[in-house]
């Protein structure tokens, strides 16, 4: 962290720190589980929380030559304002009726079609830009969720885009799936759907389509399954430092980091007397004399208000826990017998260097998972940026 940058955060409310090295190493750990694979990095939903733009460059430096995002409106603002070179790779696939395919077109990104009315919306977007789309296939091969199911659906899109390629409105890029079960060791799903990939990936081709990019493996899949891993794999929450799921290993298992750090500045320490109820609800009352922090960051904030009384907090070198429940701005802990200066710090979570909780401490306590314990951080809390 630069001085000016260490002195900002010392007076902040409450910081997201980036540590912008941990995420360009992660990459490169990534890169070396799928050596014969190019690496899309995931930036969707601001990068997981993270920060779009940053961690983009930053993936870029360490390698990665394909983005992802959800919406195209994501892809965008990417493409316009990440000052990313001009040929860097773009890909978005969370498409709607009447989206911005045309500008799609015009700013060279991948997109992706699950179906004919996109296929259709595409090459007319292609017909008004003057330029031919660049079209990934999206396959539903057991997810249930996008994608073109297969058979007859799979054939007529095949067919479609077969004819499109033929008139120079679309290039077919990349033909892609999603895995439903990858972070679940051993499910039968995973067998199955790969199957079922190399199924109708072998009918596309057969009937005539080249596509640069086969993909299907996302984080779990790139760390536990090589044979998925193809042209291309595409690392989400994984290249956040964070584990898809405690049961196919931590982040140091696979010699990842967090990224994020998450902390704010105590903004009251107060002594209380036994039997005091705190926050709403008194769902906690004080055992005795004791002191309370009060923690800037409430679920306005991301903080999630299920972690109520089991949330992990470091204050003063050691463990608490949220006493009570989390309201919109605020929590509090119950700092026993202690009395650090209002301004000290409190870590909710970190890569757990200093013994700091972890994302998935709070996932646990929230019993939710930790991806949406970083991306749900909210606008409210700034991102500094480490390690730049």
């Amino acid at each position: 962290m630069s001085e000016t940058a260490a002195r900002r955060a010392a007076v902040l409310r409450a910081r997201a720190e980036i540590d912008l090295a941990a995420l360009r190493d992660n990459v490169r750990a990534l890169r070396e589980r799928a050596p014969g694979a190019a690496l899309m990095a995931v930036v969707k939903a601001d990068a997981y929380g993270h920060g779009a733009i940053p961690c983009a460059r930053a993936a870029v430096e360490a390698g990665a030559t394909w983005l992802g995002t959800a919406t195209p409106q994501e892809a965008l603002a990417l493409r316009a304002e990440a000052g990313l070179p001009d040929d860097l790779r773009i890909m978005c696939w969370l498409w709607t009726p009447g989206g911005p395919w045309r500008e799609a077109v015009e700013a060279r990104l991948d997109v992706s079609v699950s179906g004919m009315w996109a296929l259709e919306e595409a090459v007319a977007a292609a017909r008004a830009a003057g330029l031919p789309a660049r079209v990934q296939l999206k396959a539903d091969t057991g997810l249930g969720r996008g994608g073109c199911p297969p058979g007859p659906d799979w054939e007529e899109l095949v067919a479609a885009a077969l004819r499109a390629e033929d008139e120079g409105l679309l290039r077919v890029t990349g033909l892609w799936s999603h895995f439903a079960c990858a972070d679940e060791p051993g499910h039968p799903s995973i067998a199955a759907q790969l199957s079922r990939f190399l199924e109708m990936t072998a009918y596309a081709e057969e009937r005539g389509l080249r596509p640069e990019v086969r993909h299907i493996a996302n984080s779990p899949a790139t760390l536990t399954l090589p044979e998925t891993h193809f042209d291309l794999v595409r690392p989400g929450i994984a290249m956040y430092g964070v584990s898809p799921s405690p049961e196919i290993g931590t982040p140091a298992d696979f010699g990842l980091r967090p990224v994020m750090t998450l902390a704010a500045s105590l903004a009251l320490v107060k002594q209380v007397p036994g039997g005091h109820g705190v926050s709403y609800g008194h769902h906690y009352t004080t055992p005795g004399d004791t002191t309370l922090g009060l923690v800037p960051l409430g679920y306005a904030d991301g903080v999630p208000r299920h972690a109520s009384s089991t949330g992990p907090v470091l204050v003063d070198g050691k463990w608490r826990t949220v006493a009570g429940r989390i309201a919109m701005d605020q929590f509090v802990v119950d700092l026993g017998g202690d009395r650090p200066e209002p301004g000290a710090e409190a870590v909710l979570f970190g890569p757990g260097d200093r013994g700091e909780p972890t994302a998935e401490d709070w996932a646990q306590a929230a019993g939710t998972i930790a991806y949406e314990i970083v991306t749900r951080i909210g606008t409210r809390v700034p991102r500094v940026y480490v390690n730049e």
